[in-house]
Order: structure tokens, then sequence, then C-alpha cells
């Protein structure tokens, strides 16, 4: 008898899986490649000043210039939480580095 309990609690554990699984949303491989095969949108710049030279800092100072001249499109996501937006007018945290304000 016990035997025969285990078999049905069993199958019954089978079933709710399998019944589970089938419910669960699944994303079709055609449509994972046809978001990949989807071009990306230029995005356009807040900031459109050039940033400063780095040969025009030392230390720490000249390599984030360094860095914000490689990765402007990143730095120009990002906010600044000084609040250069509010006193002196900046668009991003890449604003910082084309007028001197990241230096200081």
């Amino acid at each position: 008898m016990k035997w025969i309990a285990a078999v049905v609690l069993l199958a019954i554990g089978a079933g709710a899986a399998l019944a589970w699984k089938s419910d669960s949303p699944t994303v079709a491989t055609s449509d994972i490649q046809i978001a990949a095969a989807r071009p990306q949108q230029a995005r356009v710049r807040r900031e459109t000043r050039p940033t400063l030279d780095p040969a025009r800092f030392v230390g720490k100072a000249a390599v984030t210039h360094q860095i914000a001249r490689e990765i402007p499109d990143t730095l120009d996501q990002l906010y600044c939480y000084c609040q250069c937006d509010k006193s002196i007018g900046h668009k991003s945290l890449l604003s910082c580095y084309t007028d001197g304000h990241a230096a200081t």
C-alpha cells in the first residue's frame, strides 16, 4: 500500500512540474535574433563642447580628463552629483570636463 501511495505522489509531482514548466513564459530564438538585428539608434549628446586637453593638468586630474576624452558618450549620460546643472548650467557629467570644473 505504501508503495502505491509513493508512486501516486511521484506521478502527481511529475505532472505538476510538467504543468508548471509548460506555463512558464519562454522566449523564442527568433525573437532574440530579431532584437539583435535591430540597429541601435544614435543618441544625440546633450553636451557638445569638446573636453579640455589632458596635457593642461597633472596627476589624477590629467588621468580623468584623458578618460573623459575617451568615453564622452558615457559621461554625457551621467548626472553630476555636485548639482552643477543648477549652479553653472551644466548638462551632464561630461560638462565638468569641458570647462575645468572637474579639476577643482
